[in-house]
């Protein structure tokens, strides 16, 4: 599955390894928490880059006071630029799912920069990951799967019938403006949202009771 391009958004999650064309791929700058203003390599991939800071700032800004203690799943990964943040931030535990393997090993070496234990990074295809069930669910999912690739409804389909959602677990999609609002599970609530350019931002609400009914 390659890659998405879209000019407005730069995005966060490589399905590909790159072919390389792409040069200068910068840095990803933390924006809150215990590692305010760090700068971490990404990795030189074509499409690959972090989640705009204005994204991010108006994502923490939804999630204030969500996010300490909490188990939180960044789904297509990248550059972890989401998952990092929530560390940084005070959450107890981050899992990051990413398909390349070079971005996976690099943020793998970033959080062993910043020292952090608490985050895991799994080299996979998000789908086929979320077939299997979790040891424990996860309070804050992130998705910002590649667009126009039908991807959003089987992921939400599979977070809601193999038990990742929490009790009162929030779920943030990204997803391309022209696919409309999501198909996501019934039970779900959209909390907040918002579109920029290209893109919409939404949060849901997610029940765990929703999964046994």
């Amino acid at each position: 599955m390659p890659p998405r391009r879209r000019p407005s958004h730069p995005q966060r999650s490589s399905q590909q390894p790159s072919s390389g064309k792409h040069t200068g791929a910068g840095k990803l700058r933390i924006i809150g928490g215990e590692w305010r203003s760090r700068q971490l390599p990404v990795a030189n991939l074509e499409g690959l880059r972090p989640t705009p800071d204005r994204i991010r700032e108006t994502l923490f800004n939804w999630l204030t006071g969500w996010v300490a203690g909490a188990r939180c799943l960044d789904g297509f990964a990248g550059t972890g630029a989401i998952g990092l943040e929530c560390l940084s931030r005070g959450a107890s535990q981050a899992t990051f799912l990413e398909y390349s393997p070079v971005a996976a090993k690099l943020l793998k070496e970033n959080l062993a920069t910043l020292k952090c234990s608490s985050g895991e990074v799994v080299n996979t295809d998000a789908l086929k990951w979320l077939e299997q069930k979790p040891a424990q669910p996860y309070n804050l999912i992130f998705l910002d799967p590649p667009f126009h690739k039908g991807m959003v409804a089987p992921v939400c389909e599979k977070l809601q019938a193999n038990g990742y959602l929490s009790d009162n677990a929030l779920v943030y999609i990204e997803s391309e403006v022209t696919l409309g609002m999501p198909d996501v599970p019934k039970h779900w609530q959209l909390w907040k949202e918002k579109s920029a350019g290209q893109v919409s931002c939404r949060l849901f609400k997610a029940s765990k009771a929703a999964q046994e009914e």
